[in-house]
């Protein structure tokens, strides 16, 4: 059974303002949409095509007209393979690391990127299956250097959630999605099952290089209504609640109907939640493994956005990323603490985590 909460008041009414005009002066971007896993395996080609100008860019979080190693790292977690593929990023974190000023210029990285855009010939990665949406969306970091209120935001969650602070600032980016009249987003799980020869997409680069496959690991959702909506637009939760429900996926279809698509069955929906401007959700997409650390995903997460019928919706998500080792983990926040070294404080901020130190409620 789904583990959910509805927090009207989280943000205020200016919080939810400041955060649409960041989004609005980042720029969005075409949400992904359906693909087959036959086709991706098929094509190793972003769905996007953008010049080098702009992806360096999209690349520079804090747009300071350099590209440092935290920013890559932050985008391993996040970049959904829309407009730079892994092995792209993997190739330009190589250059980045083997330049001496430990950042890129533009210049640096044009010549960095050109390598990226030539590869040697490398076996192809089967792909997670994409789920199919239309909206537009972009990511706001969330590090140093970033606004006050996506600062307070983020530590809310922290304290929201009780976990460790470094688990929530080492997590992806705040993704702000804008929603027009239909728009929808179909049901789907934000994390993934956990198998041997998956990696985590946030880990994914103090991991395994020869994964199969890259998955995302996030153990909870917060999502964030930055608007109200006039008509349609609910939060869905298909399966949320039912008892009877198997862990199939030949259970999602009742009568003939497809449960995950929201254009067609969100009014059968077992949970539907009316977006509001600063009410935030917050539910666990994994169990808890009964030794202080995440386990098996929760098929009851299984969520959606039904289609916006007037107006336009504003929401947020923000993750937190957890890898189902936890060997994995502390080496990722390892590779992250040698970035920070030099500041004063940030080693012991960044140290592994043992069980000990995790949420109990796991």
């Amino acid at each position: 059974m789904l583990f959910l909460s509805e927090i009207p008041g989280f943000l205020t009414e200016e919080e939810c303002r400041v955060v649409v005009q960041l989004a609005q002066l980042k720029g969005l971007m075409e949400s992904q949409t359906t693909a087959s896993s036959l086709e991706r395996e098929e094509s190793d080609q972003p769905l996007l095509s953008l010049s080098t100008e702009e992806v360096f860019s999209l690349l520079d979080l804090n747009q300071d007209g350099f590209i440092q190693k935290e920013e890559i790292v932050s985008h391993s977690r996040s970049q959904d393979g829309t407009w730079l593929n892994p092995e792209k990023l993997r190739q330009i974190l190589t250059g980045l690391e083997a330049n001496p000023a430990g950042m890129l210029t533009l210049e640096d990285f044009r010549q960095v990127y050109n390598l990226a855009q030539h590869p040697m010939q490398q076996p192809k990665r089967n792909l997670q299956r994409q789920f199919k949406q239309r909206s537009k969306h972009t990511w706001l970091y969330l590090g140093p250097g970033a606004h006050h209120v996506l600062h307070t935001l983020r530590n809310r969650v922290t304290s929201l959630t009780r976990l460790p602070p470094a688990l929530v600032e080492l997590s992806e980016p705040l993704q702000v999605i804008r929603f027009e009249q239909g728009d929808f987003s179909n049901a789907h799980h934000d994390s993934s099952l956990s198998h041997s020869e998956a990696a985590c997409s946030h880990t994914r680069l103090a991991g395994n290089k020869s994964a199969l496959s890259e998955v995302s690991c996030r153990y909870l959702t917060m999502l964030f209504y930055l608007s109200s909506v006039e008509e349609g637009g609910e939060s869905t939760f298909p399966v949320a609640d039912n008892r009877t429900y198997e862990e199939q996926a030949s259970a999602l279809v009742q009568d003939g109907v497809d449960l995950t698509d929201t254009q067609e069955t969100c009014s059968r929906g077992n949970l539907r939640i009316k977006p509001t401007a600063g009410t935030a959700l917050l539910w666990y997409n994994h169990l808890s493994d009964g030794r202080g650390w995440m386990g098996e995903l929760d098929e009851y997460s299984l969520h959606g956005e039904c289609p916006v019928r007037r107006g336009v919706k504003w929401v947020a998500h923000s993750w937190v990323n957890v890898d189902p080792d936890p060997q994995q983990q502390a080496r990722y926040q390892r590779l992250v603490a040698q970035r920070h070294q030099a500041k004063s404080g940030m080693e012991e901020h960044y140290q592994p985590l043992s069980h000990s130190n995790l949420h109990q409620d796991l």
